[in-house]
């Protein structure tokens, strides 16, 4: 997928854990680590702001488009 999540590099610039943002942003860890391992297929608004919010970064901070040509 052209689409690549940063979840992880952001997390790791905010030394924050899986659990301590799963506790910020109330999505269940099953759900964060789905999505910081790429294997989501959507993401809500309403998610990547509250991401966004308890990393204090950009929503282009988490989510990348990589040309695959």
């Amino acid at each position: 997928m052209p689409i690549v999540v940063n979840l992880d590099v952001m997390m790791a610039k905010r030394k924050m854990s899986l659990n301590e943002l799963s506790q910020k942003v109330d999505l269940t860890l099953s759900n964060l680590s789905i999505l910081k391992t790429g294997k989501a297929k959507a993401v809500r608004f309403t998610t990547l702001e509250a991401i966004c919010k308890a990393l204090d970064c950009q929503p282009g901070d988490i989510l990348e488009y990589v040309n695959e040509s």
